[in-house]
């Protein structure tokens, strides 16, 4: 055999070889990509994502879209040749399996922590836009989760609304904490609630509750490492009671990165005119009840997914500004926000066409 078509020959042999090794090897990676955007002004599946009922609501026009990113799944093991490829493609990102999945998180605790995430952003964009619009929201300190085999088991229950501590008034979730850990494990704490059942038939029937229990807990030690704290086993969170029925459908979408969209989107429907002027506006970010914008993950990936689908601007997060800039897509301009105020101002600008005065993100800020 000719010395040319043996060394081919082997080469090639060799080639097959590393091929079939990089589709056997697994890698402890994971990869993210654009996932669908979603116009919170339209019909998604066959009906409005923003359905308001009991308000009058106007028409609005063109796009204000809320982006997503696509993972695989926790039990999904990628192979070197899918890793190459995913690092060197434009359109998705090769990361470490543990920063989508840290400490051994299962598919399903995922999911189930993105629809509770979800689900707490919607309330939020609820109140942020009417916050923003002057409309009052009724708002208390509830119960939000409580810790199996904890002392608070069996004693309070998720939904049910603080009242006090220690005869202390609760104005904020963080108030909970502070007011137990002025205890000594082992000190018992006195809630005062209203029964989350009791609570859900006053709402029904758009009025206040006043039944209210004592609930005495003793507290114990926390798991913490250093000094421990008194604890009772549960976390607090808000609930709000609306004027007017506001309703969001999207299913098969998790976490809180819609925040921002959703808000902008119930202002829009809420207020006569158009907030973007017809213009493709797409945009990401998390939001608080007083309505500043957080950042979010896989910002590159949502920029590319809006652009791809015709965006022209992109509403984003302060603190995603730097990293978003570094890989714009082409005719797609970046807008830094950090509240909704901020993100009602850039779109003023752009339905006005003074796009000049619009804050841009840049790679340094």
């Amino acid at each position: 055999m000719p010395r040319r078509t043996a060394t081919m020959l082997a080469s090639t042999l060799m080639l097959i070889a590393l091929l079939c090794a990089g589709v056997l090897i697994r890698v402890p990676y994971a990869e993210m990509s654009p996932g669908p955007t979603v116009n919170t002004l339209a019909d998604h599946d066959g009906e409005p994502v923003l359905q308001i009922s009991g308000h009058r609501t106007y028409p609005a026009d063109g796009h204000l879209n809320m982006t997503t990113v696509r993972v695989t799944s926790a039990d999904f093991r990628m192979n070197l040749v899918e890793a190459v490829y995913g690092w060197l493609a434009r359109d998705s990102k090769v990361v470490p399996h543990d920063t989508l999945y840290p400490d051994g998180k299962t598919e399903e605790q995922s999911t189930q922590e993105n629809a509770e995430e979800f689900s707490q952003s919607q309330e939020s964009a609820k109140v942020a836009a009417l916050k923003e619009l002057g409309i009052p929201v009724k708002s208390w300190v509830i119960v939000s989760t409580v810790v199996k085999s904890s002392p608070a088991e069996g004693r309070l229950h998720a939904g049910d609304v603080i009242k006090t501590v220690d005869g202390t008034a609760v104005k904020q979730p963080s108030d909970v904490a502070k007011l137990v850990t002025r205890h000594k494990p082992g000190q018992a704490v006195v809630f005062t609630v209203v029964p989350a059942k009791d609570q859900a038939a006053a709402e029904k029937e758009h009025k206040t509750a006043t039944t209210t229990r004592k609930v005495a807990i003793t507290t114990r030690a926390s798991d913490d490492s250093g000094a421990k704290r008194a604890i009772v086993g549960i976390s607090a969170g808000t609930d709000h009671t609306f004027p007017f029925g506001i309703d969001i459908k999207l299913a098969d979408v998790g976490g809180p990165s819609a925040g921002l969209m959703f808000s902008l989107g119930i202002y829009d429907k809420l207020t006569p005119g158009d907030l973007t002027g017809g213009k493709f506006v797409a945009g990401t970010g998390t939001i608080d009840d007083d309505g500043t914008v957080g950042p979010i993950g896989g910002i590159d990936m949502k920029t590319v997914g809006a652009r791809d689908k015709g965006a022209q601007y992109f509403l984003t997060p302060a603190e995603n500004c730097a990293a978003a800039a570094k890989d714009t897509p082409g005719g797609l301009t970046l807008v830094k926000v950090k509240t909704i105020g901020d993100a009602l101002d850039a779109l003023k600008d752009i339905r006005t066409g003074h796009t000049a005065d619009l804050p841009r993100c840049t790679s340094k800020s």
